[in-house]
């Protein structure tokens, strides 16, 4: 059985959570629904960060250059050819396969320059309001782009982090590469990258402090906040984005304002975290929610108690489990839902699992149901397999039927698999002991497991 949702670093053994590393974990089947936004480098107090801001600014206006010498197709290749970015994994494409812009996109990225006059004498400063002006331009078309002009530091960074965490890399051909020097686009460049192991495709790495879920400058943003929508719009007439843009093209100097508002309020932009806890209230909230609902499946009793709880679980073990995702399967025509967690091993219980029950992930199925009886113990069972491991867990109402106790104690004795059960009163401990932030609710899962491990023979 293979990994659910497999992520680089636990297809190499490196047994760090997210939290820890400066790089944002790639997947190797999908993208990360993040975005590099260049404004975080315009932001950001590093003076590396900074300078590579600038580098991709003097690129883009190096467009300008182009135009005037009547270089437009040059200028239309080289836009193209970066507006595209497959190996940093960003996104929310499930095949980590993206598409270029278009010429005529291109092209009419690259007229703003002829039409706008300031942008033709003084280019951009943030080249992602180009949002602000050409339909279809959204934000994993301005991180792609923005990831290509500094490609040559990505993949530095990438090689660094690599030598770091000891992650085996191997020699790829880049199908692009950004060249700074002669501001070219070089073709089928070679690397040492680490690498996709089914489809051995090039994977870059970006840092977690450059990533936002949207761009600090971006559309929506304008259009609900500054957009003067009584100078584009007739009363009555419809909302039309096109209206817009047309608008922002003829009004440079309410776009200029805009930017220099974003400016003024630069110490509110901060990065996105690639997972948040929710607050106290909000887990004391979904808790209560939980032990309120009837157990069995009336009134969607069920599915309610799989929504509320993978929210809960997911924060209250961040950050020593990772959440990967909630996944639905069929065991003789019964329908089980399982929470997936990636194995991090950053405490002694989690690597006791990982060594003695070979779990490179763990799984929780969710039972609503008044008592666990022996079909659920199979089901559970049969899943507990190679690569997923031997140790499960059951989340569900109430304290197993001692017939049920002693049922997983003779698995354990007879395949050395350990099946577990977290129940409402142990919720209510872990929300708990989230509250007080004196002790981490993974300890309860940890006691949970010594008291199991008690109870079996020696």
């Amino acid at each position: 059985m293979e990994l659910i949702r497999p992520r680089l670093t636990d297809y190499h053994g490196i047994h760090k959570s997210q939290s820890k590393l400066d790089f944002a974990i790639q997947f190797f089947d999908e993208d990360i629904p993040l975005y590099v936004d260049p404004f975080l480098l315009w932001n950001s107090p590093s003076q590396q960060d900074q300078a590579l801001h600038t580098t991709i600014i003097n690129s883009f206006n190096q467009l300008n250059y182009l135009v005037k010498k009547n270089k437009l197709e040059e200028a239309i290749e080289i836009l193209v050819s970066i507006s595209e970015c497959s190996e940093v994994g960003l996104g929310v494409s499930k095949t980590r396969k993206g598409v270029r812009m278009g010429n005529k996109q291109a092209k009419e990225i690259l007229d703003l320059f002829s039409n706008i006059p300031e942008y033709s004498q003084f280019g951009f400063s943030h080249f992602e309001v180009i949002q602000l002006y050409i339909a279809g331009i959204s934000k994993d078309r301005v991180s792609d782009i923005a990831c290509n002009y500094i490609k040559s530091f990505l993949i530095d960074y990438t090689m660094e982090q690599c030598e770091t965490h000891a992650i085996p890399i191997e020699g790829v051909i880049l199908d692009t590469l950004y060249n700074y020097r002669t501001n070219k686009v070089d073709l089928n460049v070679k690397q040492r990258l680490p690498v996709n192991p089914t489809t051995k495709e090039p994977i870059i790495f970006t840092p977690k402090r450059w990533l936002k879920f949207n761009p600090w400058i971006n559309y929506e943003n304008y259009f609900q906040k500054y957009c003067p929508r009584d100078e584009v719009f007739n009363p009555n007439e419809p909302v039309e984005k096109v209206k817009v843009l047309n608008f922002n093209r003829d009004n440079y100097g309410v776009i200029e304002e805009y930017v220099k508002y974003k400016e003024k309020n630069a110490s509110d932009c901060h990065s996105d975290p690639l997972f948040s806890q929710i607050p106290v209230l909000s887990a004391r909230r979904k808790l209560n929610e939980i032990l309120k609902l009837n157990t069995g499946k009336d009134n969607g009793a069920d599915m309610k108690y799989e929504e509320l709880a993978t929210q809960l679980l997911a924060s209250l073990f961040y950050p020593h489990l990772d959440f990967a995702q909630t996944q639905s399967r069929t065991d003789s025509g019964r329908h089980i839902r399982d929470l997936i967690f990636y194995n991090n091993r950053d405490v002694d219980f989690l690597d006791e699992i990982f060594t003695e029950y070979e779990n490179r992930q763990l799984v929780f199925e969710l039972k609503n149901v008044k008592k666990i009886e022996r079909d659920h113990v199979n089901q559970l069972n049969r899943y507990l397999q190679p690569n997923i491991g031997r140790f499960g867990v059951f989340l569900t109402r109430n304290p197993l039927p001692k017939a049920m106790e002693s049922n997983i104690v003779d698995l354990w004795s007879s395949q050395r698999k350990c099946i577990i059960a977290i129940t409402d009163e142990d919720l209510r401990l872990m929300v708990d002991v989230y509250e007080s932030k004196q002790r981490a609710p993974i300890e309860v899962l940890k006691k949970k497991y010594i008291e199991f491990r008690r109870s079996c023979p020696s």
